[in-house]
C-alpha cells in the first residue's frame, strides 16, 4: 500500500513539475516575444526620428544643377581657394537652381549688380529700388568667373586665409564680412552644402601649397585696389541673396498650409524654391517672400 501511494506521489509530483516547467515556458515566450515587440518598437521610433533630423530634401532640378556647374566651381577652387561647395551652394540659393529671372535671361548666378568697372550689358530689376542695374553674362560660367572676382578685394580679404576646404568657416566669414544681411545666411549655406553633399568637391591642401595661394591672392586684391579705386557709390554690388523670408518646416506642415501661410499659390511657393513636388522634410528651409 506505501509503495502504491509512494508511486502515485511520485506521479503527482511529476506532473506538477511538468506543469511548473510548461508554464515557465509559456511565459518566457511571452516575455520574448514581448520583449522582441518593445526592441521592434524602439527601433521604429528611433528610425522615425533619425528620418525626422534630416535637415532638408535634395531636389531632381538642384542635382542636375549642380551637375552642370561643378567643373567650373571646382576650377576656380583651384585658382584662387574659394571652396567650390560655397561657389555652388551661394549659386543655388541666389539662383533658385538656375531657375531665376537673371539666371535664365543675363546668364547672373549670383545676382551681381552693374557698378564698378562694368561696361557689358545689363538688365534692369526691382531689387533695393524698382530698377537695379543687373550684369549680363555671355554664358553661366562667365557668372560664376565674376563671382571670384567680386570676392577679390579687401573686405573678403581674409576669407581667403581659409583652408580650401573649410567651408564653415567660408559660410560664416561671408556673412561677418557683410556679403548678406540674413542673422542664419552661414546656416542656409552650410544646410545647402550638407544636404547635396557639395563639401566631396572640395579639396585639402598642403601648407606650402596654401601659402603661394595665399600671395596670389593678395597680390590680385593689392593689384585691383590701385586699378579700381571707385567711389563708394559706384562700387560692385550683388543682390542680397537672402534678404527674403526664410520658413523652417516643422513636423506638422505641409508645403501647402506653409504657401496659404504666406499668402502663396503652391506653383509660386514651388517656385521659388525649385521644388518638383509637394513633399517636404522636417528641418528644411523654404524661401517663402516673393
Amino acid at each position: 500500500m506505501k509503495k502504491s501511494r509512494l508511486i502515485k506521489l511520485h506521479g503527482l509530483t511529476s506532473w506538477r513539475v511538468l506543469l511548473v516547467g510548461l508554464i515557465a515556458s509559456v511565459f518566457l515566450v511571452s516575455c520574448g516575444t514581448k520583449r522582441r515587440a518593445l526592441e521592434a518598437s524602439h527601433r521604429a521610433v528611433k528610425e522615425a526620428q533619425t528620418r525626422t533630423a534630416v535637415p532638408g530634401a535634395t531636389s531632381a532640378t538642384g542635382i542636375s544643377y549642380i551637375e552642370q556647374f561643378k567643373d567650373i566651381a571646382i576650377e576656380e577652387m583651384y585658382r584662387y581657394g574659394i571652396p567650390a561647395s560655397i561657389k555652388l551652394a551661394q549659386a543655388i540659393l541666389e539662383s533658385g537652381n538656375g531657375k531665376s529671372y537673371l539666371a535664365t535671361r543675363a546668364n547672373n548666378h549670383f545676382g551681381i549688380k552693374c557698378g564698378g568697372s562694368w561696361s557689358g550689358k545689363s538688365v534692369k530689376r526691382p531689387d533695393d529700388t524698382s530698377r537695379d542695374c543687373f550684369r549680363v553674362y555671355s554664358n553661366p560660367e562667365e557668372s560664376f568667373r565674376d563671382h571670384s572676382q567680386f570676392l577679390l578685394r579687401k573686405r573678403y580679404e581674409k576669407l581667403f586665409m581659409l583652408k580650401k576646404d573649410d567651408y564653415k568657416g567660408w559660410a560664416r566669414g561671408l556673412k561677418e564680412a557683410g556679403y548678406a544681411t540674413n542673422p542664419r545666411y552661414p546656416q542656409l549655406l552650410i544646410d545647402l552644402i550638407e544636404r547635396y553633399n557639395l563639401h566631396q568637391y572640395d579639396r585639402a591642401e598642403e601648407p606650402v601649397e596654401r601659402r603661394a595661394r595665399v600671395e596670389h591672392v593678395e597680390e590680385v586684391i593689392e593689384e585691383k585696389e590701385e586699378v579700381f579705386s571707385e567711389p563708394a557709390d559706384q562700387q560692385e554690388q550683388v543682390k542680397q541673396p537672402v534678404s527674403m523670408t526664410i520658413y523652417e518646416v516643422k513636423v506638422t506642415d505641409t508645403l501647402s498650409s506653409i504657401a496659404k501661410r504666406y499668402n502663396l499659390t503652391l506653383a509660386e511657393i514651388k517656385a521659388l524654391n525649385a521644388l518638383d513636388s509637394e513633399s517636404v522634410a522636417v528641418g528644411q528651409l523654404l524661401i517663402v517672400s516673393k
